[in-house]
């Protein structure tokens, strides 16, 4: 007969093959979330600009390269927009941008790292330990859906990324994709 202590030991152990297993899926289903929500707001992107060519008056034809910096209209600053399916895009930093226009979870992470450029004078903040300043355990998943924001931050001049995978406030000139 087993014994009690040893049976209980079966069971934990099956218990954490079960959880390592589980958390190897989440981490594979981060990574697809974070590649198709980039696909989809390229398409989002893509559908804004073609509405507004199709919107435009034409004036008179000329060449693309003719055209003077003084002739492209100046865009407005872009404000957070709320898809159908209740998702936001991260908007463009303008100059007269506040972090507080940001989506909540994008608005915490530029807080973290401001507030730890003011304590080091300056210093990058890393992804890992953004998570723990966010007070989320640092697991692979959780460190990935940080740094999948942290880079949707860069690319829309909210932060900048002096080194790999290292963060601090943005000068606000971002790609705008």
């Amino acid at each position: 007969m087993a014994s009690v202590v040893g049976l209980l030991e079966e069971r934990e152990l099956a218990a954490r093959e079960r959880v390592e297993v589980l958390r190897a899926e989440a981490d594979r289903v981060l990574a697809q979330l974070a590649e198709a929500e980039t696909g989809w707001q390229e398409w989002v992107i893509a559908r804004q600009r073609v509405g507004e060519v199709l919107s435009e008056t034409p004036t008179a034809p000329r060449e693309p390269a003719l055209a003077e910096a003084s002739d492209v209209p100046e865009q407005e600053p872009v404000s957070v927009v709320t898809v159908s399916a209740g998702c936001r895009l991260v908007p463009v930093r303008r100059p007269e941008a506040d972090p507080q226009s940001l989506p909540e979870g994008y608005r915490e992470i530029v807080r973290v790292v401001a507030e730890r450029a003011g304590q080091g004078g300056g210093s990058t903040t890393g992804c890992q330990e953004i998570t723990v300043e966010l007070g989320l355990e640092p697991t692979p998943a959780r460190v990935e859906a940080v740094r999948h924001r942290a880079k949707r931050l860069v690319a829309r001049g909210w932060l900048a990324e002096p080194a790999r995978g290292r963060f601090i406030l943005g000068d606000g000139r971002g790609g705008g994709s």
